[in-house]
């Protein structure tokens, strides 16, 4: 069900979101480009979203609480590839240039227009489920470190291991399919540090078992944490921190 409250803009963007502010955080075009051909990083773009429609379709074909979810499906493929496929000749059409947000909100909205309201939810709930029933070993397994470095570095592990698990990959989506990921295998399998700051996803593992236990510890230390709701390519949620003075 979606929410019925009012989206306002982020209050911590220092300029106003109407005139100034791009959710993005790469380049996608430079004013010199022109502005009729696709940039190589709006092709690069527009081919990963085409890669990925085959696996939105297989999800939406199985979309039990919309009549007709195949042919519907089969739609759905069809009008978005033929938008990717505009948005190649011109990079201005369908509300272009395009960038990753963009390309999201088209899709969404193709697919809302042939009925389909979430066809991740199946899979979300399935994963809730999975990952709340792994939640207590997760944060024992997490207090039972005493080296105060080590258990944070551990929950960090596990705030990227959950964030791997996003179906909006090609790649992902395949992998999951066909063997499924597991939390703890994916902890042990990170690339070394240094590691980056990451947005976490609205389901699944990435939110329960990454972090949960992660703003547990926070909250232990006295820790103030905040949550705030972003709508970009999906809904996801990011964590904004208040340490104390005396921590």
């Amino acid at each position: 069900m979606e929410s019925a409250s009012e989206m306002v803009p982020f209050p911590l963007l220092m300029t106003p979101i109407e005139s100034n502010y791009r959710a993005c955080t790469m380049p996608y075009r430079f004013p010199s480009d022109n502005p009729r051909k696709p940039t190589p990083t709006e092709l690069s773009w527009i081919d990963l979203f085409y890669n990925s429609t085959p696996s939105f379709k297989k999800r939406a074909e199985s979309d039990g609480s919309v009549p007709d979810a195949p042919a519907r499906a089969e739609k759905f493929a069809q009008r978005y590839t033929e938008i990717l496929e505009d948005l190649k000749k011109d990079p201005e059409s369908h509300g272009g240039p395009p960038d990753c947000i963009l390309l999201c909100r088209l899709r969404e909205q193709v697919l809302r227009e042939l009925g389909f309201q979430d066809i991740f939810k199946k899979v979300k709930d399935e994963e809730n489920a999975k990952a709340i029933s792994l939640f207590e070993n997760v944060v024992d397994l997490n207090d039972a470190i005493e080296d105060e470095v080590k258990r944070v570095e551990n929950l960090v592990r596990g705030i990227f291991a959950g964030n791997i698990f996003d179906l909006g990959s090609a790649q992902l989506a395949e992998v999951f399919s066909k063997d499924g990921i597991s939390f703890l295998a994916s902890c042990q399998n990170l690339v070394p540090r240094p590691w980056a700051v990451i947005f976490v996803d609205n389901s699944g593992a990435d939110i329960i078992l990454g972090i949960l236990p992660f703003a547990r510890e926070l909250l232990r230390r006295g820790t103030q944490v905040f949550c705030h709701i972003l709508f970009l390519c999906s809904m996801h949620l990011l964590l904004m921190v208040e340490t104390p003075e005396s921590t």
